[in-house]
């Protein structure tokens, strides 16, 4: 893991060394862009952001439907006994 150094700028200093911008986050961590003195944004990694946001591990369908607490729903279905249809 690598020790993640973070850097400030302003916005118009990272639009004009926007590429510095970049090769930094991919290699020293997050750059943080100020608008009038204020943390605006953080431009990082992708692989940071894919360590921030992984994927759940798939649940199989059974599961799955059974996560969504449908037992807890009053649902009733009529009785079908088809239909007339003339030949």
């Amino acid at each position: 893991m690598r020790k993640v150094i973070e850097q400030s700028w302003k916005l118009e200093d990272a639009k004009a060394r926007f590429s510095e911008v970049v090769r930094r986050a991919r290699s020293e961590g997050p750059q943080r862009v100020t608008v009038r003195g204020k943390d605006s944004v953080v431009i990082i990694s992708v692989e940071e952001l894919e360590q921030l946001i992984k994927a759940e591990p798939k649940k199989p369908l059974v599961d799955f439907m059974e996560s969504l607490a449908l037992k807890e729903l009053d649902i009733e279905r009529e009785r079908d006994y088809g239909r007339d249809v003339e030949l």
